[in-house]
């Protein structure tokens, strides 16, 4: 966690503003400003969230009643929308969470093979979910992604949508990552599964490599043939769902555009259900819930202390 700007708000809604949750190096590509925060009398502590600075308000106040009605599994759990409509936020219960690209800073470079490989199973799995219930998650990239203890949490829903309409052009703009933004996507077209199938081959990638666009000799050799169809311009050539890609993480070998059922036999099964952490990344979770811990929240006698930056 971060500390706090003079640009940030002291207060969001019933919160008192503690600390920023992502890194000034990775503002652009993250799609809405988050903080951790914690209610007057102490009880509750929250990532709280709002639109970036000069964002459309409105449409971003219906994605985000959007994800508070979903029901997914690793779909950020929202407990709460509130604000103005000027200045709407939403709400979850806090969890020692660091975004993507601050796990690789903690871990001081890009993830190991097998690390990937249940990192991608756990969000393929989550996908292929929301697929079946007729979501897309149209803003999915490694600010996206939370690593938590218990596995990896999907923010950021609807983002695509949010930054601009269906029929608008969305290159170049900010929040958006254009290393996870499908061609299809990026000319204006409507989120669709595949698109999300695009940038969770980018989020492998990046978790891979550090990089969202990689040269394919920078993959590891077990990964390249996922990612690159994963990552083609031409949707027909891609995996055509989430369960195809669960698939070939969890069966290395098994082509991803096959038929085939998505659920591996025994005896090839990745525990998607959970994903072992570096040790460096667990000790990060735990640095950052200590330094919440003992960050006290403001009185009227006693000026306000920010968190100290967390690593």
């Amino acid at each position: 966690m971060e500390r706090l700007r003079q640009d940030d708000p002291s207060h969001i809604g019933p919160y008192v503003i503690l600390a920023r949750l992502d890194a000034d190096s990775t503002e652009r590509t993250v799609p809405e400003r988050r903080y951790l925060g914690r209610t007057a009398d102490g009880q509750r502590t929250v990532l709280v969230c709002v639109p970036r600075i000069g964002a459309d308000p409105s449409r971003w106040a219906i994605e985000a009643e959007g994800a508070r009605r979903l029901s997914v599994p690793r779909f950020l759990g929202i407990a709460e929308v509130g604000g103005t409509a000027g200045f709407p936020w939403y709400a979850a219960p806090y969890t020692p969470a660091l975004p993507l690209p601050a796990v690789l800073a903690a871990y001081g470079r890009p993830l190991p093979e097998e690390t990937v490989r249940r990192l991608g199973a756990a969000l393929a799995q989550a996908l292929a979910a929301a697929h079946t219930q007729g979501v897309t998650h149209a803003g999915l990239s490694p600010a996206a992604v939370l690593v938590t203890a218990g596995g990896p949490l999907l923010t950021c829903v609807g983002a695509v949508r949010a930054a601009a309409p269906d029929g608008v052009g969305r290159a170049g703009l900010p929040g958006l990552d254009p290393g996870c933004l499908a061609g299809e996507l990026m000319a204006g077209g409507p989120p669709r599964p595949l698109g999300d199938v695009f940038a969770l081959g980018a989020v492998l990638a990046y978790a891979s490599t550090g990089h969202t666009v990689p040269e394919r000799s920078e993959l590891p050799p077990g990964l390249r043939t996922l990612v690159g169809s994963c990552l083609s311009s031409d949707p027909t050539a891609r995996p055509q769902s989430a369960q195809d890609v669960l698939r070939a993480l969890v069966s290395p070998g098994s082509d991803a555009t096959s038929p085939q059922d998505a659920h591996p036999v025994a005896g090839t099964v990745l525990d998607h259900a959970t994903v072992p952490l570096p040790g460096r990344v667990v000790a990060a979770l735990a640095a950052q819930s200590a330094a919440l811990l003992a960050t006290e929240l403001p009185s009227p006698q006693r000026p306000f202390a920010p968190a100290q930056k967390v690593h």
